[in-house]
């Protein structure tokens, strides 16, 4: 029989129990109280009473910041100030990317429980985020839209496996970047024949975040490479698994919403595409009330160190794209040189 809690401990239980509540996090609330986290914890174990009002306040907290809308990625703790002197406007770009340490966030556990944790230092932004996808939307080019966010790809794929939403967003702002790449490309053939030639339609096709100079060979093979991982033929793979027929079903069937459901969201896009040009029409402004301003990058094509091809290199010939996996002497013993 453990000995019962004195006033002063019940006093503060109460006060560790509305920590917890608001942070999800027994080492923060702990630390909040200036009590190390092991003092709670073996008064857990002792106290059956205590240790369920543990448990129902995690859930609580856990379903506030649920209700709050899940997880947050953490802001700069002091943001640059416009008016400053002293800070450029590169320095003041720099410094909204990366966190100082300290700032407050909103993670997910592995056991799936939502909690409020301090942020490390130089962990990536809501503003480093919306930078990267408004890059990769302009250029469908992960190594150029990290390093345009002042990241390594290595980081960006870390987080997409282990952040879903992330990857959903990620994939959303790749497939608007070879819509864009796909629409430029068509835009340069049509106009080939004018009289202003395929380069004034590269650039009458430049929206606020340019696509960078790409010649037609690299721009068909990023293309094919792309549209080869895409358009991966899911179905043999499922028939040729060894598992029961209900389950290829169930996957088969599976597979059929998932492209029903995109097709309605690209039905909404189009909706919501019709809707800003009749207001453009209308107004003059494609903007909706109160919708943010668009994020402006600095100029990609002067992103460096994203590609390690050599610039000088010229490529071995330059009518024909070579796709991934081939080797010019390959090409040339088959005759295809």
């Amino acid at each position: 029989m453990p000995r019962p809690l004195t006033h002063p401990q019940r006093l503060q239980n109460a006060a560790f129990l509305e920590a917890l509540r608001r942070t999800g996090n027994a080492r923060l609330a702990a630390r909040e109280l200036g009590v190390h986290r092991a003092t709670f914890t073996k008064r857990r174990a002792r106290h059956a009473a205590f240790a369920a009002e543990w448990d129902a306040t995690l859930a609580a907290a856990h379903a506030a910041f649920a209700l709050a809308g899940g997880t947050r990625q953490p802001e700069p703790k002091r943001a640059p100030d416009p008016n400053s002197l002293a800070l450029t406007d590169a320095d003041q770009w720099r410094a909204q990317l990366r966190t100082g340490g300290g700032e407050p966030v909103i993670t997910r556990t592995a056991s799936g429980r939502l909690q409020l944790r301090l942020s490390p230092p130089d962990r990536m932004t809501r503003a480093a985020t919306q930078a990267f996808l408004t890059a990769l939307a302009a250029t469908a080019n992960v190594r150029l839209s990290a390093a345009a966010a002042g990241y390594a790809h290595t980081s960006i794929y870390a987080r997409r496996k282990a952040d879903p939403a992330f990857a959903r967003q990620m994939d959303e702002a790749r497939r608007i970047g070879l819509e864009r790449l796909e629409a430029a490309m068509l835009e340069a053939a049509t106009a080939a024949q004018d009289a202003e030639g395929p380069d004034a339609a590269w650039q009458h096709s430049l929206d606020a975040n340019p696509i960078p100079p790409l010649t037609a060979a690299q721009a068909m093979q990023l293309l094919a490479r792309h549209k080869r991982n895409e358009q991966h033929d899911e179905v043999d793979a499922i028939m040729r698994r060894r598992i029961p027929w209900e389950l290829k079903r169930e996957l088969l069937q599976a597979r059929l919403e998932r492209e029903k459901r995109e097709e309605k969201q690209a039905d909404a896009r189009h909706a919501r595409a019709r809707s800003r040009a009749k207001r453009y029409e209308t107004t003059g402004n494609w903007r909706r009330p109160n919708e943010p301003a668009p994020i402006v990058l600095p100029p990609l094509d002067q992103v460096t160190g994203w590609s390690k091809a050599d610039p000088e290199k010229k490529p071995h010939r330059e009518d024909v794209a070579l796709f991934g996996g081939w080797r010019i002497g390959d090409w040339v013993k088959q005759g295809r040189g």
